[in-house]
């Protein structure tokens, strides 16, 4: 199944994070907290604008992203986990 978000929509896969910290203690699943760095997966056609001119998207596919934290809404597909964000939620694109 291939996934087209609409309007100013994304799709993305979060980054799983290390669960030990440096010093090597495990932390428990329950005192991890929501992701909020992944890679885009999915990108709507944009926002229209109150003129109905189509608003391009400052993000691409393949984009590394870090968005607000509550921002996102889980969604599964065909047992993958995909967060599903507003272009309004994206806080900076991640660069090497």
């Amino acid at each position: 199944m291939q996934i087209h978000p609409l309007s100013d929509n994304i799709f993305v896969e979060a980054v799983k994070e290390e669960k030990m910290t440096k010093s090597g203690i495990f932390l428990p699943e329950t005192s991890e907290e929501k992701p909020m760095i992944g890679k885009v997966f999915a990108v709507g056609p944009g926002k229209i604008n109150k003129d109905g001119e189509r608003l391009p998207m400052s993000v691409k596919v393949g984009d590394s992203v870090l968005f607000t934290k509550y921002a996102p809404h889980e969604i599964k597909v065909e047992d993958k986990e995909y967060l599903a964000i507003r272009e309004e939620d994206v806080l900076a694109i991640l660069k090497d």
